[in-house]
């Protein structure tokens, strides 16, 4: 079964860096949009960034200018760089890969998202 692993998460306080992993065992992810959605308690899951199969990256607004995407095909690995962080970044931070194409290569909802991780932890203060 395919999955995605995620690693990177932790406690950092306002203004400082974490930088997010993502691997894939059992598929090669070269070509596929993969992208990152964060979840904080009570809230809807929402995209963050996005990176297609050519490259080309797609920000949420909240995110331009702090988080970077970006990844290692011969690694099958996928990061978000987070610099700047605000307690508002703070949540459960998911990497997704889109194998049918469904986001279109852009920042699509979590819908167009056929595989996911569990998860790793992002907390803010203040």
């Amino acid at each position: 079964q395919e999955h995605l692993v995620e690693s990177g998460g932790g406690s950092v306080q306002s203004g400082g860096s974490l930088t997010l992993s993502c691997t894939e065992d059992h598929y090669i992810l070269d070509g596929f949009t993969m992208a990152w959605f964060r979840q904080a308690p009570g809230k809807e899951r929402e995209g963050v960034a996005a990176i297609d199969g050519d490259g080309s990256t797609t920000y949420a607004d909240t995110v331009k200018g702090r988080f970077t995407i970006s990844q290692e095909n011969d690694k099958n690995t996928v990061y978000l760089a987070m610099n700047n962080l605000k307690p508002e970044d703070t949540g459960m931070y998911y990497c997704a890969a889109d194998s049918f194409g469904l986001s279109g290569g852009g920042l699509g909802p979590k819908e167009d998202y056929n595989i996911w991780g569990q998860g790793t932890q992002v907390t803010v203060s203040s």
